[in-house]
């Protein structure tokens, strides 16, 4: 049986996974309050693979979506340092926190894993520069904001700090340059516009959403999740208007 705790910067996926998640294989369970400024999300999924799967046996674990400044938080570690990185566990924690993974291991229950992972991460959060993640959350509130996106210097200078600072922070905190953040905006404010419309009006869509034209919007999607517009569409069009 593979086991694992998955820990998620936070940030809505792009797209679908490619593969359907059989029901039942995947179960939510709520945040408690006290964690609420540090997880997004926790989820628990339980799965056997038929013979032949590239995965095979049963993997089984815990996800955990956290929000933007939790790896400073709960690691004390920026979240550049975390990004597009495979990191163990025990290698991360303090000392008093490590072999988590072997208890959650321990419990076939996955209610019991839940409250445990909950338990821990409570005790391991610390006060961090407040300031600094309100000024974060405020410029990436601003890049995501309907309508035109404004420039980093704009954001910049509506939250108080130079460009240069701004750079410095989203870093930290989100693991991203400002630039990056807003380009997944854009991406993810057009992947909202097909939900709700239901049809894809490429050169409409493209201007609402904020990109240039249609070939600028091909060539971000592209860039960022691996497919243009349609082949998205003919991949993942039968279950993405269901997709929160």
């Amino acid at each position: 049986m593979h086991e694992r705790l998955f820990l998620r910067l936070d940030g809505d996926p792009l797209y679908a996974p490619e593969t359907t998640v059989p029901a039942g294989t995947m179960r939510e369970f709520t945040v408690p309050a006290a964690l609420r400024g540090q997880v997004a999300h926790l989820i628990t999924y339980n799965e056997r693979f038929p013979v032949g799967a590239v995965v095979r046996g049963h993997l089984s674990g815990l996800s955990v979506t956290l929000r933007p400044g939790a790896s400073l938080a709960l690691f004390r570690v920026p979240a550049h340092e975390l990004a597009e990185q495979v990191v163990d566990w025990d290698e991360l924690v303090g000392a008093g926190h490590r072999g988590l993974c072997d208890r959650l291991h321990g419990s076939d229950r996955d209610t019991e894993r839940a409250r445990m992972l909950c338990a821990t991460l409570q005790t391991m959060t610390s006060d961090v520069d407040s300031e600094e993640r309100r000024k974060a959350d405020r410029a990436a509130t601003l890049l995501r904001a309907d309508g035109d996106l404004p420039s980093v210097g704009t954001v910049a200078a509506s939250v108080g700090v130079g460009e240069r600072r701004l750079q410095q922070i989203f870093r930290s905190q989100f693991g991203l340059s400002p630039g990056a953040w807003r380009r997944l905006a854009r991406v993810q404010r057009c992947l909202r516009l097909l939900r709700q419309r239901g049809g894809a009006r490429w050169p409409e869509l493209a201007l609402t959403a904020g990109f240039y034209d249609q070939a600028h919007l091909v060539n971000e999607f592209r860039a960022l999740c691996g497919l243009t517009p349609g082949q998205f569409l003919q991949r993942f069009g039968s279950g993405f208007s269901k997709t929160a």
